[in-house]
């Protein structure tokens, strides 16, 4: 017969372990489990684990911060290998166009060894990719120029343009988005939404017609094309930029504008914003002080998205407008096969997206500390 209070069964070895203590207990009188110890972070004050881990625990938001930074380098170079390896795979080649169909066969094939086009793909990517790194994007086989030159006055010209149109549409958005909310679901915010929802719908390329006749053909107050150049008065470079802007400007406005709202109206309903209304502030007050400073993130989100598209998307606008800026460069070589051309301007595109993306990610962990510890 088993004594009063023990325990007896086939469970009983089970549930208690060495020295007589139960698992629940090895807690209260000091002593823990093997995996517990090697789990643990922290050992006698001392952080244990590898040197990142080490550092990510001491400096959680530099680390968050290296970690965006070598994920946007890792993307942009799987990127470089899909745009060389894209353009590689393209119908068509360079010295058949160039020399044109009547080409003899030695003729291509002395102009592709002039070119480099007889080695292994992989040491062509190599060596496009250590240029590249060192700004050295190679020679035009078209024009037999630097490619790096001219990106570099294409480029001036594209990033003119886009921050004119930023200039503009990222204030008038986050006014438009602040005024929305002010005024929601009365008639302000329904005519805002309204507009942003026609210029959401309307194809850019559309809109830039749409601007091209009505304002450089039948009021003739705007220039078209929108040439510039060199040496060119900074009076005239606005002028001859106005229609594009616009277009831009419209593409990109209604999409931050409607974000901001939606932002702010899902931080309105936080208590601290009751307590404000509580106390007698006004609703523009409130809005401007308290909601839009914790809407941030958000909103820094999608404005990187929409400054990206401005760098990134002017290729159609460009074209459109007869601009001399990269997309309208980049178009040029995709008609000639200028592969290096291509090569290069699809690597800065790439670039300028990641990298203000990973901007945005990393202004969004500075303005929210709640995203310096994920779940």
């Amino acid at each position: 017969m088993a004594a009063p209070g023990s325990a007896s069964g086939p469970g009983t070895a089970n549930e208690t372990g060495a020295g007589g203590l139960h698992p629940r207990d090895r807690s209260v009188s000091g002593t823990s489990s093997p995996s517990t110890a090697a789990t643990s972070p922290l050992a006698g004050g001392v952080v244990t684990g590898g040197p990142w881990r080490r550092f990510s625990l001491r400096r959680p938001l530099a680390a968050l911060i290296f970690q965006r930074l070598g994920l946007s380098i890792g993307l942009l170079l799987a990127v470089s290998i899909m745009i060389f390896g894209g353009v590689e795979a393209l119908p068509g080649d360079f010295a058949t166009t160039y020399l044109g169909q009547s080409a003899t066969p030695q003729a291509v094939e002395n102009i592709r060894k002039d070119l480099g086009l007889d080695r292994p793909v992989t040491e062509r990517y190599l060596s496009w990719l250590g240029g590249a790194l060192t700004g050295d994007f190679g020679t035009s086989w078209a024009s037999k120029n630097s490619v790096s030159e001219q990106i570099g006055k294409r480029l001036g010209n594209s990033l003119f343009l886009a921050a004119f149109a930023a200039a503009i549409s990222v204030p008038l958005a986050i006014a438009l988005g602040m005024i929305a909310v002010q005024f929601r679901n009365r008639l302000p915010d329904r005519i805002i939404n309204v507009v942003s929802l026609a210029a959401i719908s309307l194809p850019e390329f559309f809109v830039g017609y749409l601007l091209i006749l009505f304002f450089g053909v039948k009021f003739g107050i705007a220039t078209f094309p929108s040439t510039v150049y060199d040496g060119m008065a900074f009076t005239d470079r606005l002028s001859a930029i106005a229609l594009p802007t616009a277009t831009l400007v419209l593409v990109v406005l209604a999409h931050m504008m409607r974000m901001t709202r939606a932002a702010i109206l899902n931080v309105m309903s936080s208590p601290y914003v009751e307590t404000a209304e509580l106390k007698g502030l006004g609703a523009f007050r409130i809005i401007a002080r308290h909601a839009a400073p914790n809407a941030v993130a958000p909103v820094v989100n999608v404005v990187a998205l929409n400054l990206a598209y401005l760098v990134v998307g002017v290729v159609v606008v460009e074209v459109v407008f007869v601009y001399p800026g990269m997309g309208q460069y980049m178009v040029d070589a995709v008609t000639v096969r200028d592969m290096p051309v291509v090569q290069a301007c699809g690597l800065i595109f790439a670039a300028f997206y990641i990298f203000l993306n990973m901007a945005a990610d990393i202004i969004a962990i500075l303005a929210n500390p709640r995203l310096r510890h994920p779940r």
